[in-house]
């Protein structure tokens, strides 16, 4: 069970005729909690609602007294708002009578990059006596006190009926009690052992996405040629070997301290949420995608980029000076203000690429693989000198690497522009003219790589290698591959980049899943008549990564057929706000809460029967509401969804 957000109630005095209701609430690192009055068909709003209110009247709506994140969602198509870390929210009462009461509750909506939870109750009941002035202010404005009229004026005013849940029957509605289907089966479902640790393969993600960083960099004009020079001097100045090894060992750990504590400075700097909103604000990606192209431009021959002479003669000059640890250190350094033009927009890219994570230790960690990777070479060349005589010299080669790498960097300026435009809504890179010039470009790469383009540094020999025949295959493929999305093919490879399908104005496909039943006790009735397994989708419409499930898993052939054919699929909308037909009181945990909603019913079934209130979950069943399989949450790893679909229907043949 997720609890990243907390809330603390408090009344208090404004004047003698207003008071103030705020909630302050805490928010754990990588979560926020949506802000007040979101547009329709967006993530859940925070909102304020009455129950029962006497000798007082709202003023004014819900207002946020914090500071608003705001970014546009790709998904929702809309700009959202948030909180992150803090949030704090306040309500003004204005009393009009000599004896007040409110009770209602706060709710709210939070999500992180994988789960969303569904909308959560923060409930309050004030009582207190009013002042001669404000019940004078209130008969003088003609306002009524201590009137029932004033209750059904109200935002939302409920006639509880009180059903107190038992441990094998659960009231699901204000007459009906279905037992076993809504039966707990924590204890079952975890005997199936948990899910995938998402938080740690996105580090290794991260951090095997800066190694090949650094490998990229490596083979650059601006790197390789300095190994060989690096290695043959630490070798050569000592005439002892084994000091010569050790410094250059010591020199490779100089280049990994110099480039994680760049990691970490960018994290000690802006923060993680900063970064995170950084890199969602569209000034930023608008210069962001023009720094890319400027680069892109240098490493196709228009001009060069290097940090000032200066800058790098100066620390050269202290290293010739000092001795020891601080002259190796300081050599390192030299190599990476030299290696700038070529290094810098790598580190970039990677930067902003890990900065939407939200995680505290993500710059560290993409750093960290991209000095491993740049350090890697200066280590094994100093334990196996040999190496060095059948290293491949430098030329003509690396000016093709650099060129590349330009191509790739123009591709991915495109993703930044993207991001500005939808935003500011221009409508100047729709899904299918993105997936043009991404065709375009792979297309020319593949040309480039198999010579029929040239730029001004690149040789006049017309012969081409063989590991540029192959991967002029690989570009021309992946450019031909892009063709069918310009008439609305998924595109799974590409579909993190491009813009969001609803951009694209000519599209032929169709092909979706949509569940059989969003009713839990009426799919589960089908099912035994129909003599199938069960599978429970909690999900959201404000769930972000619901959606990703849908568009990027769900579409799979091996994976709808086995879901449209052999389950009874039941999707379950936590945050659906339609009213139940009369309020539940339910005892949860010790604590009373009134289910409202159909969304809130669903979200206590998932609570009290599986254990969990984040979404996207999916829980397999049979008739009798046992599970199959452990429970699968956000994770686009298609095999193993299948294998997870495919295991649950063993079990259940068993």
């Amino acid at each position: 069970m997720l609890d990243p957000v907390s809330f603390k109630t408090e009344l208090k005095n404004i004047s003698e005729t207003e008071v103030e209701i705020r909630f302050t609430g805490t928010i754990d690192e990588g979560w926020h909690v949506y802000s007040v009055n979101l547009p329709s068909g967006g993530p859940i709003s925070a909102t304020f609602n009455v129950e029962k209110i006497e000798g007082a009247k709202l003023e004014g709506k819900l207002t946020p007294l914090t500071k608003e994140i705001a970014k546009f969602d790709k998904l929702f198509e809309m700009n959202v708002r948030y909180f992150e870390n803090k949030v704090v929210l306040s309500q003004k009462i204005k009393i009009t009578g000599a004896n007040y009461s409110i009770k209602g509750y706060l709710e709210y909506g939070a999500c992180n990059d994988e789960n969303c939870l569904p909308p959560t109750s923060v409930p309050f009941n004030f009582k207190g006596k009013g002042s001669a002035k404000a019940v004078k202010e209130a008969a003088l404005a003609g306002e009524a006190t201590n009137d029932a009229a004033q209750q059904e004026n109200a935002s939302q005013l409920v006639d509880t009926l009180k059903v107190t849940a038992a441990s094998d029957t659960i009231a699901v509605s204000d007459s009906v009690a279905v037992s076993n289907y809504w039966k707990p089966v924590i204890k079952e479902l975890q005997s199936f052992g948990g899910g995938v640790d998402h938080k740690n393969l996105s580090w290794i993600y991260i951090f095997v996405t800066g190694f090949l960083g650094g490998l990229l960099a490596l083979f650059t004009p601006c790197v390789w040629p300095i190994i060989p020079m690096t290695v043959s001097f630490f070798l050569k100045r000592s005439q002892n070997r084994k000091k010569g090894i050790r410094d250059a060992i010591l020199y490779g750990a100089s280049i990994i301290v110099i480039y994680l504590a760049l990691g970490l400075a960018v994290t000690l700097l802006f923060g993680a949420s900063a970064l995170n909103a950084l890199s969602t604000n569209a000034v930023f990606n608008i210069l962001f995608f023009l720094m890319l192209v400027v680069f892109a431009a240098s490493f196709f021959g228009a001009f060069e980029i290097t940090l000032p002479s200066s800058w790098s003669t100066k620390v050269d000059s202290k290293a010739e000076k000092t001795s020891g640890l601080l002259s190796i250190f300081l050599m390192a350094f030299t190599l990476t203000l030299v290696s700038f033009s070529c290094t810098g927009p790598i580190i970039g890219f990677l930067l902003v690429e890990v900065s939407t994570t939200g995680s505290i230790v993500a710059p560290a960690v993409g750093m960290l693989g991209f000095a491993i990777a740049l350090a890697l070479p200066f280590t094994l060349f100093a334990l196996f000198p040999s190496w060095l005589k059948s290293m491949p010299r430098s030329g003509g080669w690396m000016n093709k690497v650099k060129v590349v790498l330009g191509f790739l960097e123009l591709a991915f300026a495109l993703k930044f522009f993207s991001v500005a435009d939808l935003a500011y809504g221009w409508r100047l890179l729709d899904r299918e003219t993105f997936l043009a010039l991404w065709i375009v470009i792979f297309a020319l790469l593949g040309f480039y790589l198999l010579g029929k383009i040239r730029f001004p540094h690149d040789d006049e020999d017309g012969k081409v290698s063989v590991p540029s025949f192959f991967l002029a295959m690989i570009s021309l493929a992946f450019a031909v591959y892009m063709v069918p999305g310009l008439w609305g093919a998924p595109l799974k490879a590409v579909s993190a980049f491009s813009p969001p399908m609803n951009t694209q104005d000519f599209n032929l496909y169709t092909k979706e899943i949509h569940a059989k039943f969003d009713d839990y006790d009426a799919g589960m009735k089908y099912a035994q008549e129909q003599g199938k397994p069960v599978m429970v989708d909690f999900t959201g419409f404000g769930c972000v990564n619901c959606r990703k499930m849908e568009l990027a898993v769900w579409i799979d052939p091996k994976v709808s057929s086995i879901i449209e054919n052999d389950y009874v699929l039941i999707s379950l909308y936590v945050d659906d706000k339609r009213p139940l037909p009369a309020p539940i009181t339910v005892t949860e945990n010790g604590t009373e809460r009134i289910l409202r909603t159909i969304g809130d019913k669903w979200s206590y079934l998932q609570r009290t029967k599986f254990g969990s209130n984040a979404q996207p979950f999916y829980v397999l069943l049979n008739n009798e509401g046992k599970p199959l399989n452990r429970s699968y949450s956000y994770n686009e790893d298609i095999g193993k969804y299948v294998e997870f679909l495919k295991k649950g229907l063993a079990n259940y043949k068993k």
